[in-house]
């Protein structure tokens, strides 16, 4: 009797081991043989695992085992290369400082697909167990998750291992919210042309960097405008002069006393169009640790207060415009694409206004219509800063 004719498999290869397990192999999209990144205990467990490998082929979700294989270390320097001319030197010199210092030591020898949840969570405790801060945790997390979002797209990993992963917490902390009188001696107690910047941060809302990076051609004195189009950031020590965060360049209107007290430092001011308005006793660049130090901070004690920062003069500004003219003119003067990130990181409730707030609905019980003193700038406890800002 003739015996049993064996079929041919349409797709792929099994064979027997000298273990007695099976081993299958199949063709990838070009042509390659490949084996299963595991042994079967049946040939019937091989030929189910090539028949979803086939499918996987034919519906284009197959991906090449060898590229998962790359190191972390060989795609994160591949990665930077690609990103690089995208990003501001700033950022450049954060992601290399991260990826050098807390991702190539702890995972830069691990393959692309052997990373897991788990590998990702455990390096994030191993940061928070060295006492490294939360900002600097959740920064380097940012950081591999591109990388890894990146293996995604090009099709090296299925699937990114930066998911699920519980990070530390960011501390809680407030701006100190000046009113404008008291922004207002600060920039008196300061020295001149200091004062200058200073009343910049609190009355236009510029970043510190974007007032460093002041130039005379910026200024418009008559028509009392200020174009920011610069930011003067440090990077690794070195400092570099790039576009404002986030790419916003902005015309501001200042007040007119400021513009005039502008326009007679720009006449002392040497140099042409290109002059920076505010530089060291040498006429170098300013840097942030030193011009702190040397300038504002004796201002804040000689005014009387304590715990400023300058950021806090400009989240200061967002408020008050905020709450006397709507939070779009203040994401535009704080040069915000998106009004959530002012809401959100700068406007803050200014004090009193829940009493007014109470006193109008009270009225509006009553059958009556309030005035809205919080924007007409006529409110019986307006504090003089009605007449500060220019709106644009």
């Amino acid at each position: 009797m003739a015996g049993k004719r064996k079929t041919r498999r349409a797709f792929g290869r099994v064979r027997k081991l000298p273990s007695g397990r099976f081993q299958a192999r199949y063709p990838g999209p070009d042509g390659v043989l490949r084996p299963a990144d595991r042994t079967f205990a049946t040939s019937t467990d091989a030929d189910r695992w090539l028949a979803r490998k086939r499918i996987e082929i034919e519906e284009g979700r197959w991906l090449d085992p060898a590229e998962g294989q790359t190191t972390v270390r060989d795609w994160a320097a591949r990665w930077l290369a690609a990103v690089s001319p995208q990003l501001k030197h700033k950022t450049q010199a954060s992601y290399r400082s991260l990826i050098s210092s807390l991702i190539v030591p702890a995972l830069g020898d691990r393959e692309l697909s052997g990373l897991r949840p788990i590998t990702v969570a455990e390096w994030v405790g191993g940061m928070k167990s060295k006492g490294l801060s939360a900002s600097r945790i959740r920064q380097a997390y940012r950081v591999l998750s591109q990388i890894m979002r990146a293996a995604v797209d090009n099709d090296m990993i299925p699937q990114t291992p930066c998911r699920g992963v519980k990070l530390p917490r960011m501390p809680q902390t407030e701006p100190h919210i000046l009113t404008p009188l008291e922004a207002s001696r600060v920039v008196r107690s300061a020295t001149k042309p200091h004062d200058l910047m200073i009343a910049l941060l609190a009355y236009a809302g510029l970043r510190v960097g974007e007032a460093f990076a002041l130039r005379r051609v910026d200024i418009d004195v008559s028509g009392g405008f200020v174009m920011v189009d610069e930011n003067l950031a440090e990077a690794n020590g070195t400092l570099v002069f790039d576009t404002p965060k986030s790419h916003q360049k902005r015309l501001l209107r200042v007040g007119p006393s400021l513009a005039q007290r502008l326009g007679r430092h720009l006449e002392a001011l040497p140099g042409g169009g290109d002059a920076l308005l505010f530089t060291t006793p040498g006429g170098k660049p300013l840097r942030y640790n030193q011009w702190r130090k040397a300038y504002f901070d004796p201002a804040v004690s000689s005014a009387g207060l304590t715990d400023v920062t300058p950021h806090d003069l400009r989240a200061s500004h967002g408020t008050w415009v905020a709450d006397r003219y709507g939070v779009m003119t203040a994401a535009h003067r704080l040069g915000h694409s998106n009004a959530s990130v002012t809401t959100r990181h700068y406007a803050r409730p200014v004090a009193g206004r829940d009493d007014q707030v109470a006193e109008a609905a009270d009225s509006w019980l009553s059958g009556h219509e309030h005035e809205p003193g919080a924007r007409s700038g006529h409110d019986d406890d307006d504090d003089g800063s009605a007449g500060v800002l220019a709106p644009v």
